[in-house]
């Protein structure tokens, strides 16, 4: 087999960094990692999106590095994830010319709940932000990613991949709440999930100070469905 050619240009750094959603606490959540102190770090203590550099040799794919960081952090692997964008400039990262693939991810409840990276730890998402300041320009890519998954919720079943095992409607729709920042219908919501065939019931009721509840779990291997019209059209 005849030897790679020696490359004789400049190459960018590339990473691939994660978003990662989850509900806790009543709340969309992200999870962010604290960059190491030392003075020769970049943006040295500042949180940032959990990521890294590509592995060559070990990584297939962008989307194999991205399912690498995530389960680095959080111990699993996520039911979705998805490309969001590539972010690139001379000016990103003081290191020099660097661009990153983004990706975000859905954690379920239990999962998000689970032990952490050491330098890992959950902040809620407040309108398209945290309170922290974010190193290199992961405001920006999180603010992409909390439009995207909104806007995505509007039409889609991606919510039910932040739920446990088992759940209620109305807990599923308070899931749709939290992403959108705003109420549903209650009838129009459980018309909807029931016609969609994404989710079946389970022989157990949940048992509450009302009358039972029952309860449901996702179909297995169930793909992202898609609804005809968003939940509350403009107008």
């Amino acid at each position: 087999m005849p030897e790679k050619p020696e490359l004789d240009f400049p190459r960018p750094l590339t990473t691939v960094d994660v978003v990662i959603f989850a509900i806790r606490s009543n709340a969309l959540q992200v999870l962010l990692v604290q960059r190491p102190r030392a003075e020769t770090e970049p943006f040295p203590g500042a949180w940032a999106l959990p990521g890294g550099f590509v592995d060559v040799a070990g990584d297939r794919d962008l989307e194999a590095c991205a399912a690498r960081k995530l389960k680095d952090k959080t111990g699993v692997v996520s039911p979705y994830l998805e490309q969001l964008g590539s972010w690139g400039s001379a000016t990103r990262d003081p290191r020099g010319w660097s661009a990153t693939h983004a990706y975000f991810a859905l954690l379920p409840e239990q999962a998000a709940g689970g032990a952490l990276a050491a330098d890992a730890q959950w902040f809620a998402v407040e309108g398209e932000k945290v309170r922290p300041n974010l190193a290199f320009d992961h405001a920006e890519i999180l603010q992409a990613a909390v439009q995207r998954l909104r806007s995505k919720v509007e039409y889609t079943s991606l919510p039910a991949y932040l739920m446990p095992p088992e759940f209620t409607l109305p807990e599923l729709q308070r899931t749709y709440e939290i992403v959108l920042d705003r109420p549903l219908e209650k009838s129009a919501f459980r018309t909807r999930m029931l016609a969609a065939d994404l989710i079946e019931p389970v022989a157990r009721m949940r048992k509450g100070p009302n009358r039972p509840a029952q309860l449901y779990r996702l179909k297995k291997a169930r793909a992202p469905v898609f609804f005809a019209r968003t939940f509350n059209p403009p107008g």
